[in-house]
């Protein structure tokens, strides 16, 4: 369950507009269960009718616990059941209505679509067909193929998409619906290769290093700097477009 934000002591009673909260402290709440969150999907789940904030005379958005409750709801079942939007949207109304929903079983290690463990290269590794990565990233055929040409996504060896392909794959149909093409990827593409590069170039002498510890330290390592470079890259373009929260 969600955290929602709250009066401050002394407050005293709350009243309905005192529960509303700005996009900005939607994205903090959502962020702790789902960091690929974005303002842009938000935004977009809000034009396909999945929540309806009120908005102020000003035109701003405001969410009430509720509101945030359905997003991470949305999101859950996007991220553990790969359901297109339009079966998400049937099932919130059928909760609403009080009926009962019977959902897919959520994809682990041992419910693959594509075999077992040991088919796909390790106990946590989840690997999906063509078909399923399509409804998670609710696109066509032909999209996929222009990302597969850019490099944008590659199936695993053997076939396949692993989970990360899934993220890829979704944040690309958002931007898509900006009427950003693969092509106008490439530059973010290419720049995630060299950040990727230097990474590798800090961690390199750990994984060479003879005590396996020290080795397994380059993974966390390599782990805790791609967040901090994902972090540092979302600042640096606010930075530089002068981006506020609403």
């Amino acid at each position: 369950m969600l955290r929602t934000a709250s009066g401050g002591a002394g407050s005293g009673t709350a009243t309905a507009d005192d529960r509303l909260v700005s996009i900005g402290t939607v994205l903090s709440l959502l962020r702790e269960e789902f960091p690929e969150v974005t303002v842009s999907k938000i935004r977009f789940l809000e034009t396909e009718g999945l929540v309806e904030p009120q908005r102020t005379a000003s035109g701003y958005r405001k969410f009430s616990p509720e509101d945030v409750e359905r997003l991470a709801q949305v999101l859950r079942m996007q991220r553990d059941h790969y359901l297109p939007l339009k079966v998400i949207r049937e099932h919130l109304d059928a909760l609403e209505r009080g009926e009962q929903v019977q959902l897919p079983a959520s994809v682990g290690p041992c419910d693959a679509f594509n075999g077992s463990p040991a088919d796909i290269g390790g106990p946590t590794a989840v690997r999906i067909g063509r078909r399923e990565l399509l409804a998670a990233a609710e696109a066509g055929e032909d999209e996929l193929d222009a990302w597969e040409s850019y490099g944008l996504i590659s199936p695993m060896a053997g076939g396949g998409y692993d989970a990360q392909a899934v993220t890829v794959a979704r944040l690309v149909a958002d931007l898509g619906r900006f009427g950003l093409e693969p092509r106008h990827l490439r530059a973010v593409k290419a720049a995630a290769d060299r950040e990727a590069g230097l990474i590798e170039q800090v961690v390199a002498p750990l994984r060479r290093h003879p005590n396996p510890q020290t080795r397994a330290h380059a993974e966390e390592t390599a782990k805790e700097l791609a967040e901090v470079s994902v972090r540092l890259h979302a600042a640096l373009i606010q930075t530089a477009l002068g981006v506020r929260l609403d």
